[in-house]
């Protein structure tokens, strides 16, 4: 697909951008409608057919389950493996869509892997994530920051209040969810790892205050994050923050998302995850 296209979808996803007029410039660089209508279906997501781990895989407890929020309560899905043994917990942190089913699916996967994984719904206090992805993306604009971290915070001493916790404890975070998985590295002194991919990055200032293993998965087209990568690298070497950061050539910002074939990069996905999976067996095993 051409690049452009990929851009514009990038620049309506994350930007004030109204879809009528990202489908007026769609139309513009495809040539018309029909073309324009061809190119979005395979930019738009396509859930039931990207799932890799099923709702009703037999090795794994699903449930629904909440915390006390900032002046709201915070509702999440949690994914474990049967057993009664003590395990690492993973917050997974979603885009800026809300709790998508692609996330759940993700939380599902960090769980088949063997820990307690919660997929955080940030849209809670908001009354949850919607099914139409444009009102979440409206939504997640109107969280208060300061709260919202808060609750993502408290998301982790949840996990570490449990009975099936062994107390240690990571997480995961995708484009919005990547710049929020840095913050929490920033804000938590307890966390144990932190994987950011595609993320903004914090203030420079703030990287000292980490105390996890950081973990940076970019893009390489993916010019609007990449922005910040190298003055953040700069700051985890000068304050001895442990990292590893990874740069994916030829790979576009959400390339993890195989709900989203254009930007969909399977070779990219696959090393990152193994990557990530192995940090999380190193730090909460």
């Amino acid at each position: 697909m051409d690049q452009r296209i990929i851009n514009l979808f990038d620049e309506y996803t994350h930007k004030p951008l109204s879809r009528k007029d990202f489908i007026e410039r769609l139309v513009k660089l495809t040539g018309g409608m029909a073309l324009a209508m061809s190119a979005l279906s395979i930019l738009d997501p396509g859930y039931a057919e990207a799932a890799t781990v099923e709702e009703t895989d037999k090795d794994l407890v699903l449930e629904e389950v909440t915390w006390p929020g900032d002046e709201a309560t915070m509702k999440g899905y949690l994914a474990r493996p049967k057993g009664r043994k003590k395990r690492g917990s993973v917050v997974v942190i979603h885009e800026n869509r809300g709790l998508t089913p692609h996330i759940k699916d993700v939380t599902r996967r960090v769980a088949k892997a063997g820990y307690l994984a919660l997929g955080v719904d940030a849209l809670s206090p908001l009354g949850g994530t919607p099914a139409n992805e444009d009102e979440g993306r409206t939504l997640i604009g109107k969280l208060d920051a300061v709260q919202n971290l808060g609750n993502y915070l408290r998301a982790l001493n949840y996990l570490r209040s449990r009975p099936d916790s062994n107390g240690k404890t990571g997480c995961v975070g995708f484009c919005w969810g990547g710049a929020l998985a840095n913050q929490l590295a920033v804000h938590d002194s307890q966390l144990n790892a932190a994987v950011a991919y595609y993320g903004m990055q914090p203030k420079a200032e703030d990287v000292g205050l980490i105390k996890a293993t950081v973990m940076l998965h970019y893009g390489g087209l993916d010019e609007r994050v990449n922005a910040g990568a190298a003055a953040y690298e700069a700051a985890l070497k000068a304050a001895h923050v442990p990292y590893e950061q990874y740069i994916y050539e030829g790979a576009n910002h959400a390339f993890n998302n195989d709900s989203s074939p254009a930007r969909y990069n399977a070779e990219a996905a696959k090393l990152a995850w193994d990557r990530t999976l192995r940090l999380f067996k190193e730090k909460l095993a």
